[in-house]
């Protein structure tokens, strides 16, 4: 039996990991632990640890790390104190396997903490872009760092394969928060609105807006946002990432509310709460990668705004706008008509059919053993490569 060790930190890396858990939970030949850690465990970002209870995942580890703080240096001393936490539950626990997620600055902590431990990581979602946040960065270090990389997409497992990864290494799966949409079951449109205390309807804008954490001012393309938002009607707004700005975004977010008694503040809301309210909605605007990864496969019109998601895969739902008040208008003006959400239907996703936690279970049961993993070899540039699909 291989343990694998699970790790994450907020409630959008747990929409990815949901279904993947779910399906070792299940598997004869795998015994999950949990590690939860950073804004999962912070009340100021809904203290989501206990929305995981509630779906049926107890946390196994807890690792103390979130700075209460809105800067970069916040950031980079999460990391640290991170590291030492985990370095006492990795220690006691060894894992055969790490799983990690994506690309959130915080992740490099459990990377560098199982690199120096001799545990090999596995990651999904490596392969990706997102030129326009740290995350980019962030991401190909994991990628680096792991022996199994997870992809959801072909031009995301090419990418892998071009840093010099072993074919046998690289699985395409998916994007597995797809899955929800698939396996699970979202609440109809009267239990949405007993959860949410309001009736979702079309004309409602989400609007979910991270901090641009390369720019000098992270929250520049939010005040942009904001400017085209104005005057408008049903916006709901979700809660930033822990990042530095996220306090600034969260205070614009409230005061526009206490301007428009029609608009809303959601701190948290769980995976198939998100999407049953994407699904009745009229638009989703922002930057959050949910807009770009999840959306095609609800037929959701999505207004993309600056440079956070710039280069990532993306199907015909996504109008790109720059940080301009100006052109957000005429992007939201042009998501509204009916005839481009209705152009929509049928639209394949790119990031897959919504069965890559299955996928990912398989794969890490039949990994080989710790000394195999660790054997990295870098490919030569011009061999040919094997894919598994």
């Amino acid at each position: 039996m291989k343990t694998v060790a699970v790790l994450t930190t907020s409630r959008a890396d747990f929409g990815h990991v949901h279904w993947p858990l779910t399906h070792m939970r299940a598997h004869p030949d795998l015994d999950p632990r949990l590690i939860v850690m950073g804004a999962h465990l912070s009340p100021e970002f809904g203290e989501t640890v206990e929305d995981m209870r509630s779906a049926g995942f107890e946390a196994d580890e807890r690792v103390e790390c979130l700075l209460s703080s809105d800067t970069d240096v916040g950031m980079a001393k999460t990391i640290g104190v991170a590291v030492l936490g985990l370095a006492e539950i990795l220690d006691r626990l060894r894992p055969d396997l790490l799983l990690l997620v994506a690309d959130r600055y915080e992740m490099l902590a459990p990377a560098a903490t199982a690199l120096a431990l001799r545990i090999p990581v596995a990651h999904v979602e490596g392969g990706e872009i997102s030129e326009g946040a740290v995350d980019d960065a962030v991401r190909n270090a994991l990628t680096k760092i792991s022996h199994l990389h997870f992809t959801p997409t072909a031009n995301a497992a090419e990418r892998v394969l071009a840093m010099g990864e072993e074919g046998w290494r690289v699985h395409r799966v998916g994007a597995p928060s797809l899955d929800h949409l698939v396996e699970g079951r979202l609440p109809d449109p009267d239990r949405l609105e007993s959860a949410l205390g309001f009736r979702a309807t079309r004309d409602h804008v989400v609007v979910a807006q991270h901090p641009v954490t390369l720019d000098a001012d992270t929250v520049d393309e939010a005040r942009a946002l904001f400017a085209a938002l104005a005057g408008r009607r049903h916006v709901v707004f979700c809660f930033p990432n822990a990042d530095a700005g996220s306090r600034q975004i969260a205070t614009m977010a409230r005061e526009f509310c206490s301007r428009h008694p029609d608009a809303r503040v959601l701190v948290n809301l769980s995976p198939p709460l998100y999407w049953a309210l994407l699904r009745e909605s009229g638009m989703l605007a922002g930057n959050s990668s949910s807009g770009i990864m999840e959306a095609a496969s609800l037929g959701l019109p999505v207004v993309n705004i600056g440079s956070r998601q710039r280069g990532r895969t993306r199907a015909r739902n996504v109008i790109d706008a720059p940080a301009r008040p100006d052109d957000i208008v005429e992007a939201m003006a042009r998501a509204a008509q009916p005839a481009f959400r209705e152009g929509l239907q049928g639209m394949d996703n790119p990031y897959g059919d919504g069965r890559a936690g299955r996928r990912i279970a398989r794969a890490l049961a039949a990994a080989p053993d710790r000394d195999a993993l660790l054997d990295k070899r870098a490919l030569p540039i011009d061999r040919g490569r094997f894919l598994h699909d």
